[in-house]
C-alpha cells in the first residue's frame, strides 16, 4: 500500500520532509516504476537512477520560480510522481495518456519537450540569462545531464559560453553509461574523476561554504578538509571544467539524499557557474535493472517472479526490420572488407552487438555525437573505406549540415541507414521519424530509398554499397513483411509493379507496400480493381511508370509515412507538374503538417489512414469521385 505518493499533489510537499520520509517516497517510486514495466514497455533503469536525485532537488529548490531542464529527458517518470500526476501515471505513454518525456502541456515544471541528448546546457543557460535581463535574478537555473550525453558538442559550447553566470548549475549524473557503456576519452577523464576523493578544486572558499552548512549526511563528509588528497585529485580531477570558468565539486553520492541537499544548499551561495558531479547507478533499487542496465533501458513487459527473478511478458512474432539491417549490414561486411559501420550510442537500439563483437575493427560507436559522426564517415569514405551510417531518423537530423556539406556536396558514397523512419508509437514527437523523406531528397547527389518488404532492405544496402554516390534507406520500427513475389532485382530510379488495376493505382513508398496490397485485395472483392507499385525510390523517381499511371489511372493514391510536406507525394506532384500533367486525381496519403502524439503504432497508423482498411477506404472515395468526376478531400 503506497503511503506518500496518493497524497502528494505538489514538489513543496517534500520541503518539509526528513530525510527517512523522503527515503520511503523513492521506495513508492520504485514500487510504482516496477508496476508499470508489468503492463507496458517504458524507460526503466534510467529512471531508477535518478529517483534520489529527483527528491533532493524538489525538496531543496522551488522549481515553479527556479528553473530545471532534465536532458534527454526520458528520466522524468520520478518528477511526474511527484507534481500531481501521480493518477494519471498508470496511463504513460499511452494515446490520451501522459507523455514519455517532459511535456509543457502536462504541467508547469516540465519546461521543455526535451527528447534529444546534450541541449539541457543550453536551454538552461538560456533560462537564466532571460530572467536577468527580465529583471528575476534571485532564481536558480539547474541543468541535469547524464555522462552518456555530455561529450556531445552543443554541451560545451554552451558552457563555453556560461562564464561568470551566477546560479547557474549544471548537475553531471553519472552513472558510467548512455544507453550502452559511453565511450571515448572524455569517458576515461570520468571514470579518472569517479576514482577521486572528494574535490573542490582547492577552492578554500567552497570549503568554507560547506562547513557553514549543517552536517546532515555522512562524516565522510570531512575528506574534504584532507588537503593532501584533495591535492592529490587536483592533478586529475575536474581541471577540465575548471578552465572553463565552472567551479566543479564532486563527485558525490547521487543517491544519499542527506548529502544531495547538503551540496545544492551549499551551491545556492555559490559565485558563478558550478558543475555538481554525481555518481548515481541506472536501475538503482532493481537488482535486475541494476545488473543489465542496457537491457533495462527499455525492457519489454515483464512479471516479477520470487524465483525466477523477472519473466518477460509473451510478444508478438515477427522480426523487426532493425534486425534485417543488422543481418543485411554483417553480410556486406562479410564479403567486403573497406565496409564499416557506424552508430552513435545505439549499438543496443539497432541491435549491432554481434557485429560489434565479430568486427571490432570496423565498427565504431561515437558516442552521442552525430554530427561528428557523419563527418567522420565522410573521412573514411575519401579514404576508400565504404561506411553505414545506422542511427535513429530522429537522431540523424543532428548532422543535418555534415549531410550537406561533408557528404552530399562532395559527393561522397556514405550510406544512411535510418532506423525508426515513420512513427516510433508511445515514444511520441520527439522520436517519431518522419521528416527525413524531405530533409534527405532536397540534397543533390543523395539517392532515398524506402524498402517495400524485408527482402528489398538487404538489396537495397547492396545496391548503395555499389552506387558512387551518397544513399539513404529508411525503415521503421516494425516487423518486416515479407511479400511472397519474384524479387525484380533493386535498380537506380526504377519502380517494382506489384499487381496492375483498371480502376485505380496504389504507390507506396516504403513498408506499407503489404497493407497496399491487402487493400487492393480488399477492393477487388467489392469489383474495384486497383494495381500496386512498389516505389522504392523517392529519389530519383521512375518517371516513365509514373507518369503512365497518373495518365491512364482514374486515381491515384500515394502512401507513405511521413510528413506529407515535402515528402514522396510531394515529389510525385513535382514530377507530374514539370511534365504539365492534370494531378487533381492524385490523393496522398501520409502524415499532416503536425507533431503526432503519442500512443499505440496501430492506433496512430489507424488515425492517418496508413492501414488496409484506411487506404481501402480513401480508394473507395477516390474511385466514386472519379465516376462522377469530382474530387472530395477530407
Amino acid at each position: 500500500m503506497l503511503q506518500y505518493l496518493p497524497e502528494i499533489e505538489s514538489p513543496k510537499q517534500l520541503h518539509g520532509m526528513s530525510s527517512g520520509d523522503l527515503k520511503k517516497v523513492a521506495a513508492e517510486i520504485r514500487e510504482v516504476l516496477c508496476d508499470l514495466l508489468s503492463n507496458r514497455t517504458a524507460h526503466f533503469a534510467s529512471n531508477l537512477g535518478v529517483v534520489e536525485l529527483c527528491l533532493a532537488l524538489h525538496s531543496e529548490f522551488d522549481f515553479l520560480d527556479d528553473r530545471l531542464i532534465w536532458d534527454t529527458g526520458h528520466q522524468i517518470y520520478p518528477q511526474k510522481l511527484i507534481t500531481g500526476r501521480f493518477k494519471e501515471f498508470e496511463r504513460i505513454r499511452t494515446r490520451g495518456g501522459l507523455m514519455g518525456y517532459p511535456n509543457p502541456n502536462e504541467s508547469d515544471y516540465d519546461l521543455f519537450m526535451t527528447g534529444h541528448a546534450g541541449c539541457s546546457v543550453s536551454t538552461a543557460l538560456g533560462l537564466r540569462s532571460g530572467d536577468n535581463l527580465m529583471g528575476k535574478t534571485s532564481n536558480h537555473s539547474v541543468a541535469v545531464i547524464g555522462d552518456g550525453a555530455f561529450p556531445s558538442g552543443i554541451v560545451y559550447e554552451a558552457m563555453n559560453n556560461a562564464k561568470d553566470m551566477s546560479k547557474f548549475m549544471v548537475i553531471l549524473n553519472d552513472n558510467e553509461m548512455s544507453i550502452c557503456p559511453r565511450v571515448g576519452g572524455l569517458a576515461h577523464y570520468m571514470d579518472r574523476l569517479r576514482a577521486n576523493p572528494f574535490y573542490t578544486g582547492l577552492k578554500t572558499q567552497v570549503v568554507d561554504l560547506l562547513n557553514k552548512v549543517p552536517l546532515l549526511g555522512d562524516p565522510v563528509e570531512r575528506l574534504l578538509a584532507q588537503v593532501k588528497e584533495a591535492a592529490k585529485a587536483g592533478f586529475n580531477g575536474g581541471m577540465l571544467f575548471e578552465e572553463l570558468g565552472f567551479k566543479y565539486i564532486g563527485p558525490i553520492d547521487g543517491h544519499n539524499i542527506p548529502i544531495l541537499k547538503k551540496y545544492f544548499r551549499m551551491v545556492r551561495e555559490t559565485q558563478g557557474p558550478v558543475l555538481l558531479h554525481v555518481i548515481t547507478r541506472k536501475g538503482h533499487g532493481f537488482q535486475p535493472a541494476a545488473s543489465d542496465p542496457v537491457y533495462f533501458h527499455t525492457p519489454p513487459a515483464f512479471e516479477r517472479d520470487e524465483e525466477e527473478g523477472v519473466v518477460p511478458k509473451p510478444s508478438s512474432g515477427g522480426t523487426p526490420y532493425t534486425n534485417h539491417a543488422r543481418d543485411a549490414i554483417s553480410f556486406q561486411m562479410e564479403k567486403n572488407e573497406r565496409v564499416v559501420v557506424l552508430t552513435a550510442a545505439m549499438c543496443q537500439g539497432n541491435k549491432l552487438e554481434p557485429v560489434r563483437e565479430k568486427y571490432p575493427d570496423r565498427f565504431f560507436d561515437t558516442g552521442i555525437c552525430e554530427s561528428h559522426t557523419v563527418a567522420f564517415a565522410a573521412g573514411q569514405c575519401k579514404a576508400g573505406l565504404r561506411p553505414i551510417v545506422d542511427i535513429y531518423s530522429t537522431f540523424l537530423q543532428r548532422s543535418y549540415d555534415q549531410i550537406f556539406q561533408e557528404v552530399c556536396l562532395q559527393d561522397l558514397p556514405v550510406t544512411f541507414l535510418m532506423d525508426r523512419s515513420g512513427l516510433t508509437a508511445a515514444d511520441g514527437p520527439t522520436h517519431h521519424g518522419t521528416f527525413d523523406i524531405g530533409y534527405m531528397r532536397i540534397f543533390p547527389n543523395m539517392v532515398v530509398m524506402a524498402p517495400g518488404d524485408a527482402n528489398d532492405l538487404g538489396a537495397m544496402l547492396d545496391f548503395a554499397l555499389e552506387h558512387d554516390s551518397p544513399c539513404s534507406i529508411r525503415y521503421p520500427k516494425d516487423t518486416a513483411a515479407l511479400m511472397t513475389r519474384e524479387l525484380q532485382p533493386v535498380e537506380l530510379g526504377k519502380s517494382e509493379m506489384i499487381s496492375t488495376g483498371r480502376d485505380g493505382t496504389i504507390v507506396s513508398f516504403g513498408s506499407h507496400l503489404d497493407s497496399c496490397q491487402n487493400a487492393a485485395n480488399e477492393l477487388k472483392q467489392e469489383g474495384i480493381e486497383v494495381g500496386v507499385i512498389n516505389a522504392r525510390f523517392c529519389k530519383p523517381l521512375d518517371e516513365e511508370t509514373f507518369i503512365a499511371a497518373i495518365k491512364d489511372s482514374p486515381f491515384v493514391v500515394t502512401v507513405e509515412e511521413g510528413m506529407l510536406m515535402g515528402g514522396f507525394g510531394s515529389a510525385v506532384l513535382e514530377m507530374a507538374n514539370e511534365h504539365r500533367l492534370n494531378t487533381s486525381h492524385i490523393r496522398r496519403l501520409g502524415v499532416p503538417d503536425e507533431f503526432v502524439q503519442h500512443g499505440d503504432r496501430q492506433e496512430l497508423l489507424d488515425e492517418l489512414n496508413l492501414t488496409p482498411k484506411g487506404i481501402a477506404k480513401i480508394c473507395r472515395e477516390m474511385s466514386a469521385a472519379s465516376g462522377v468526376g469530382e474530387f472530395q478531400y477530407e
